[in-house]
């Protein structure tokens, strides 16, 4: 489907989706995946929180991300463009964002500038000033680019050849983990379904504080892996200016995938959000 958006604004494209069904009087949770990375990263949550809380869950492949299309604006403008498309077409608003790293930031666009769609809203490990721990996360592209991995042999056999690869470079292996949800076969080959070279090319936008106007008054919760280097303590009088409501809560032991490396905290503390 072809979706149009504001003449003046930027053009929304079709982003791939997972609908999970539930009540129509609770508002729809949301989940947004950081950069690198795709729906399917937060499927489990997805499930979950459907089951215990009844609701409409949605989970999206941003733009340049999955199954959706690539394109060469990767500006937080344009992805919340395609997120207001898509849920206005699926009349899921008002609706609760969840959204870790980039796509933090996208669901802090969305709600600074439209705050009568967002009934509460979470960043995971993000904030919206200058990203400091960001710059390194690029490293990674020549490394995703340099593999090349015929698929002739199974998946868990090609997956620990590609783990120890990139042991070489990244240590942490949640990251890793946190990477391997974009690894597919294609035509007896291994790809990333993620379009890292325009994301790097345009990595100045997506580092760059959040040049969007407004203020959200609904309540907002940013889970924090201790010490981040991505929401440093200095930046939560800033953030207390954009999101009045706003509580901080950290997660000790995590890093910046604390989704991945302690995922019953992180649930358990959307749970109690939520409630």
């Amino acid at each position: 489907m072809s979706i149009r958006g504001n003449s003046s604004g930027p053009r929304p494209v079709p982003l791939s989706y997972r609908l999970l069904d539930g009540q129509d009087t609770l508002p729809p949770v949301v989940f947004l995946h950081g950069m690198f990375s795709n729906k399917n990263i937060f499927q489990a949550e997805a499930e979950t929180l459907a089951q215990k809380t009844g609701r409409k869950v949605l989970t999206v492949d941003a733009r340049n991300h999955g199954e959706s299309p690539h394109n060469a604006d990767c500006s937080y403008e344009a992805m919340s463009s395609d997120l207001l498309a898509l849920l206005s077409q699926l009349r899921l608003t008002p609706c609760v964002l969840i959204g870790h790293s980039m796509g933090g930031r996208t669901a802090m666009a969305f709600a600074l500038q439209k705050p009568e769609l967002v009934e509460r809203l979470v960043s995971v490990d993000v904030s919206p000033l200058v990203l400091m721990g960001i710059p390194k996360v690029f490293k990674i592209v020549p490394v995703m680019n340099s593999i090349n991995l015929l698929g002739n042999r199974s998946d868990s056999q090609a997956f620990e050849v590609i783990d120890e690869y990139l042991k070489l470079f990244i240590k942490d292996a949640s990251i890793r983990q946190y990477l391997f949800n974009s690894l597919v076969r294609v035509n007896g080959k291994y790809v990333w379904k993620v379009n890292a070279e325009n994301l790097w090319q345009q990595q100045q936008q997506l580092l760059d504080p959040l040049a969007i106007q407004g203020v959200y008054h609904g309540p907002t919760l940013f889970l924090i892996s201790i010490n981040s280097s991505f929401v440093p303590p200095s930046h939560y009088h800033k953030i207390k200016l954009l999101f009045p409501e706003a509580q901080f809560q950290t997660i000790p032991d995590t890093g910046h995938v604390l989704h991945i490396k302690k995922p019953q905290d992180f649930m358990n503390s959307l749970l109690s959000f939520l409630s």
